[in-house]
């Protein structure tokens, strides 16, 4: 063999070395192993937590997740409307596509046979699962929350959750009402028990039988809290003292507001303990007590449910799947709390449209666990000892929800749907949002090809070899 050609094999095999390298640093444990995705959706959160810099709310399981991940600071959804945001960033399309900007069509049959994420990583051999309210239920989602097209086995909804909007909520005259405000004593309430705790039970059930599978597996949890009414149990009502409440810093409608962008949060109205003020329709305004109680009862709800994302986190590392499933935590909308004289959501005011962002990816936003490490261990908000934890990595820059699809494809090694051309309405898999792979890439990487789990990294040790190859013969 001429010198050339020993020097092309001993260059292959240095680069096949280099491959195998970053395959491992890469994947962890394994170089074709793909990752699991847990999805977990909020209905109604705005970034009204302690890794946003709240100083009043206490939320420390959603923290220390942030500790462990890339945080996003200015991330909107593309409406603050529950269906329309939902339908919107599961496909990776705008309303404008989707034509839903309320509740009352199915996108397949009225805009377009679009993909969604979760179809998208069932077709390339996962498992995928929906508990809760991942899709908003109802007609926006063919009353199946698009079955079959995108989960592997049937959605899963909380028994108890037919109750949310019934005269649960024991008022001052002892009596139950279908209140706004609903702190309850569980053991109470119908079946004594309520849907967010009941998802997270199920979703750990999930958990336990995916940790033996051979298939990776896509889950997708939704919680109903903070959305009203705001029934949770009452005891996180003692974590918001009322003297400790202060109202919202511009809590009057700006004068010569147009009409247009004002929303008279009539599904507020709606209720009995607000009808009883008899506010005056469309501004109000809400006397200053009763915000207070409203603004408790919300991050009340936000504590609840961070009780809730705190034992499913435990769960996953408990079960030793921290090393090999990507997190990413997310709201459909914000809410207003008085903001402008606004309450509630349908508004394009920003305390309506953004939204928490965040992505834990194990290896790359986090080292991966050591045997017997823990990553999430549960956190009770009603430690007094509990510290505020700093998020791990944070982006300033602007940022929408349409990058979710893109961005989990890419971070799972999936193929990544194209760019969508303009109309695509008869073209059943693009994107419409940036992919944020790039805001994850190592300092010293600057190819896609270096994430966890991407199929290009496997033929990486085959192509130099071969090139080497073709250029002894």
């Amino acid at each position: 063999m001429p010198p050339a050609g020993w020097c092309l094999l001993w260059l292959g095999l240095l680069l096949a070395s280099v491959c195998t390298s970053l395959e491992s640093a890469a994947s962890g444990n394994s170089t074709t192993a793909p990752l699991n995705v847990l999805l977990i959706i909020v209905d109604d959160l705005r970034p009204s937590l302690g890794c946003y810099g709240d100083k009043l709310v206490r939320s420390p399981n959603i923290d220390q997740l942030a500790s462990h991940s890339l945080l996003f600071q200015n991330a909107f959804a593309q409406q603050a409307v529950c269906a329309p945001s939902r339908v919107s960033f599961l496909t990776g399309r705008r309303p404008d596509t989707t034509r839903l900007y309320d509740f009352n069509s199915y996108w397949r049959v009225h805009a377009g046979n679009f993909s969604t994420i979760p179809q998208h990583f069932k077709e390339n051999g996962y498992v995928t699962m929906s508990v809760g309210k991942v899709f908003h239920p109802g007609i926006s989602s063919n009353y199946s929350d698009d079955s079959p097209f995108s989960w592997s086995v049937p959605p899963y909804h909380p028994s108890s959750e037919k109750y949310e909007n019934t005269k649960t909520c024991r008022g001052p005259d002892g009596k139950l009402h279908a209140n706004l405000l609903c702190p309850v004593d569980v053991a109470d309430v119908p079946e004594g028990t309520l849907p967010d705790k009941q998802s997270t039970e199920q979703a750990i059930r999930l958990l336990e039988k995916m940790k033996t599978s051979a298939r990776p597996f896509f889950l997708a949890v939704g919680y109903h809290k903070p959305h009203i009414p705001f029934r949770y149990p009452k005891e996180f009502q003692k974590l918001y003292p009322l003297e400790n409440i202060t109202l919202a810093p511009d809590p009057q409608v700006p004068a010569g507001l147009p009409p247009v962008a004002y929303n008279p949060w009539m599904d507020i109205r709606q209720r009995e303990d607000v009808q009883a003020l008899n506010l005056s329709v469309p501004y109000g305004p809400i006397p200053a007590d009763f915000q207070r109680k409203i603004r408790q009862s919300y991050f009340a709800s936000v504590s609840y449910l961070d009780t809730q994302v705190g034992h499913l986190l435990s769960a996953l590392d408990d079960l030793q799947l921290a090393n090999s499933t990507i997190i990413a935590f997310v709201s459909d909308h914000g809410w207003a709390l008085g903001e402008h004289g606004e309450w509630a959501k349908y508004s394009n005011f920003d305390v309506a449209t953004r939204v928490p962002l965040m992505f834990y990816v194990p290896g790359r936003t986090a080292p991966l666990l050591e045997a017997g490490e823990k990553l999430f261990p549960y956190i009770d908000p009603f430690d007094s000892i509990v510290e505020l934890m700093e998020p791990g990595q944070q982006v300033t820059d602007l940022v929408e929800l349409l990058s979710l699809f893109p961005t989990l494809a890419g971070l799972a090694g999936l193929h990544v749907p194209p760019r969508c051309p303009v109309p695509s309405f008869r073209v059943a898999q693009c994107r419409e949002g940036q992919s944020l792979v790039k805001y994850f890439r190592f300092q010293d990487l600057d190819e896609d090809q270096y994430l966890p789990g991407n199929p290009r990294m496997v033929g990486c040790r085959y192509t130099f070899i071969q090139e080497a190859g073709n250029n002894l013969l």
